[in-house]
């Protein structure tokens, strides 16, 4: 089954022979330039660079030769055919699969050269700081070889450091820090003050990761308010609830009140009607935001509580999600619930999708080791295809079939022996498991069972380099949460490079990993899977699963025609069956959610495009002046006397700005109203979403002549002078403190949540 599954992603996305005949002429190709390559002095190299013409054939060949001497020469790392042929499809704007191990970086940076010496500006996007700042640092030889600058930007840079790095041929940096920079655009008041560059071309790192499985992470540019709760009387109500009064649905991702539960939260609240007009777009969304972070969101699983505060787990990573906040209600719940200090909520200044930055580039390329089963949102939400790229050598490793059990204890027993079993040899083992919560239990068992095992969990991943990097040791057991994007190599023997405890491994078969339960998507297995068995070294994986895991409680609704259980609780092929069809259950149902958020995104992203190139002109052009000396003349020919030409300017720029702003971040609340309960629009037989774009679009086409009025209001009002306009005195205030974050979860959710609810209740 697993087979036929990646077949089918084949057909749907994948080009595993995409050009790749030119691909490897080209390479053949290039040996004939070696000698070439290889006679230039250091001096010489980056003007030959620089007289390769890209457009044509022969310089794409002159250039890979280029490509193969400058890693020999700079980094002592000659590139592989393979690498140059996924650099030659990032060239051509496709997202590469290339197998753990591979040298991605490096066919990252010789894509990143070849688009700069075409005068493209590029961003290399990653996961995290930590990569970006790494492999910057890693390949800057190869680009001072190149005579193309690179810089990075962090989250520590402050405006003149990110200057200076998107001044770079290509800056590297964190999806969020780059998505940061350009909400914190949106706080310019003159065009000095603009850091994010014009997007010209973006190679993205993990590319699934970040264009997929958090592609509708909302970033968030916040100005303080009050913290607020918006009831504890709900919360309190909510908190003391008994099973009887809510329902979970089968994939865990809605609760709702019964019959029950309502009437005693209404009885609570002083005899309301939860759905009467009154309560029901506010109090009855309260309610299910409460039942949400109660009774769905549970600790050392989607959060931690550290160092006084509720941090969030990013589930495809297996880490803390630094910046990640849920929504504010839902995030005031959760720190409720734990008793914990609320957070300031802010007010939304500015909103952008990780899709919809991305898409901000009119190029995009991609690199990862698991792109064919993403091909298709790839085409369907970039217009992306993927180009499979052969490994150096010959994958060798032996993946086991899948080991599914009747229950999860009798899976952990399984579990536990195997791994007992395993060390006693020698062989390292890499144990990925999905929770904080799921990595201390395993831990523990080991430990009864006379295994020590390092954990890797969210709760330490300060340590996750140095964790990973000896998990290749003899004997070495390691217990990690998602392994996605932590962009340390597993060295067989152990970091130090000491050939004869590599040979000893090798010799022992290599990393066994093991999988204590499968993925919502094939692509997280084969994450966890490909850290065994890199570049031709031996390799062993197998994944243990149960009718009890969420993956299958959550997807498949029956499960008659089981066959009877071993002893042991071993169940036969058709339990793997069973796991496979849950897993493409789950793998259509996440492609039908990205589908459906995204087309409610979509005209919110349009809408915030259009604001940015109306800021854009009011910044860089004297549109401000020229409109408010139009409408109100006769003020204008006022202050003119009194007040000097450039100042006069500034102001005017000034108090549209601010105007258009607070229309803007106005709007943006009343966006996020519509959100909370659109999803009731289906009561009514209406379609939820072409009422979201027929409310939104309607709101929205009022929103620059009511910014403009109100700039001429405070235009005639205002007191100017040559020290510019004193919006403090007209009592118009910006706010005085902004701060960034992620929204984690997907911001229609509690809308069907409350939906959910009432159809429990008519039931």
């Amino acid at each position: 089954m697993g087979k036929f599954s990646n077949a089918m992603w084949r057909m749907l996305g994948a080009q595993t022979t995409r050009n790749q005949s030119k691909s490897v002429a080209m390479i053949e190709a290039s040996a004939k330039y070696d000698e070439w390559a290889q006679e230039l002095s250091d001096d010489e190299f980056a003007a030959a660079a620089g007289d390769v013409d890209l457009d044509t054939e022969d310089g794409q060949v002159r250039f890979l030769a280029l490509a193969r001497e400058g890693g020999t020469r700079a980094l002592e790392m000659t590139p592989f055919d393979v690498q140059l042929q996924g650099a030659l499809r990032m060239l051509a704007g496709d997202v590469v699969e290339m197998a753990t191990g591979e040298g991605k970086t490096l066919a990252g940076a010789i894509a990143a050269i070849g688009f700069a010496l075409s005068d493209h500006s590029v961003h290399l996007i990653s996961v995290n700081d930590y990569l970006a700042g790494r492999d910057a640092q890693w390949m800057a030889p190869l680009y001072a070889l190149f005579g193309v600058t690179v810089g990075a930007v962090s989250e520590k840079a402050d405006r003149d450091e990110r200057r200076g790095a998107y001044d770079c041929d290509v800056t590297y940096g964190s999806v969020n820090e780059i998505g940061f920079d350009v909400l914190r655009d949106h706080l310019a008041l003159t065009a000095e003050d603009l850091v994010a560059p014009v997007p010209d071309v973006a190679i993205v790192d993990e590319a699934d990761s970040v264009l997929v499985d958090e592609a509708l992470v909302p970033l968030i540019l916040a100005g303080s308010t009050p913290a607020t709760i918006g009831n504890s009387a709900i919360f309190d109500v909510v908190s003391r609830l008994k099973k009887k009064h809510y329902d979970v649905d089968t994939d865990g991702r809605n609760v709702h009140l019964t019959d029950d539960g309502a009437q005693l939260v209404e009885a609570t609240l002083g005899g309301i009607n939860l759905y009467d007009d009154t309560h029901v777009g506010s109090t009855l969304v309260h309610v299910n935001v409460a039942l949400y972070a109660y009774y769905l969101l549970e600790r050392d699983v989607d959060y931690i509580v550290r160092d006084g505060g509720v941090h969030l787990i990013n589930a495809s990573r297996g880490r803390v999600a630094r910046l990640q906040r849920w929504p504010d209600g839902v995030q005031a719940a959760v720190e409720f619930k734990e008793g914990l200090e609320l957070t300031e909520a802010g007010e939304v200044i500015d909103t952008i999708t990780v899709q919809a930055l991305i898409g901000r580039y009119p190029k995009v390329a991609g690199m990862t080791g698991t792109a064919i089963a993403a091909g298709e949102q790839f085409r369907q939400f970039y217009g992306l295809e993927v180009s499979q790229i052969p490994s150096n050598a010959p994958n060798i490793r032996e993946d086991e079939p899948d080991r599914v059990y009747d229950t999860k204890a009798n899976k952990v027993e399984a579990v536990v022996e195997f791994v007992a079993a395993t060390h006693v040899t020698g062989q390292p083992i890499l144990i990925g498991t999905h929770d904080v919560a799921q990595s201390e239990e395993l831990a523990y068992f080991l430990e009864r069972a006379g295994v020590p095992s390092v954990v890797l969990n969210a709760k330490n991943d300060a340590e996750e380099a140095a964790i990973i990097a000896e998990a290749g040791r003899k004997a070495v057991v390691t217990v990690s949460t998602q392994m996605a994007g932590r962009g340390t190599d597993i060295r067989l023997g152990g970091s130090d490079g000491d050939e004869a405890a590599r040979d000893e491994v090798l010799e022992l078969g290599g990393l066994c990993v093991v999988g204590t339960g499968r993925y919502d998507t094939e692509r997280l297995d084969n994450q966890l899977r490909g850290r065994a068995g890199r570049q031709g070294d031996p390799g062993r994986s197998v994944f243990f699963s149960s009718l009890e895991d969420p993956l299958v409680t959550k997807n498949v609704t029956s499960l008659r025609g089981t066959t009877a259980p071993e002893s042991d609780g071993l169940l036969g092929a058709k339990g793997a069956e069973i796991v496979e069809q849950a897993q493409r259950i789950a793998e259509a149902a996440m492609l039908t959610l990205h589908s459906n958020t995204w087309n409610f995104n979509r005209q919110v992203n349009e809408q915030r495009e259009s604001i940015v190139r109306r800021r854009m002109n009011i910044l860089t052009t004297d549109e401000a002046a020229v409109e408010l000396e139009k409408s109100e003349p006769e003020r204008w020919a006022d202050v003119s006397g009194t007040v000097d030409e450039a100042v006069l300017e500034g102001a005017a720029r000034e108090i549209v700005l601010y105007h258009l702003d607070r229309a803007w971040a106005d709007h943006l609340g009343y966006v996020a109203d519509v959100q909370a309960s659109i999803h009731l629009r289906a009561l009514g037989a209406q379609s939820p979403l072409e009422e979201f774009h027929k409310l939104i679009f309607a709101e929205f086409t009022k929103l620059v002549d009511e910014a403009m009025e109100a700039a001429r209001e405070t235009f005639q009002n205002a007191r100017i002078t040559n020290d510019g306009v004193d919006l403090d005195g007209a009592d118009l205030h910006r706010s005085t403190m902004t701060w960034t974050y992620l929204v984690h979860e997907n911001q229609f959710s509690a809308g069907s949540q409350a939906l959910q609810g009432i159809v429990g209740i008519f039931r």
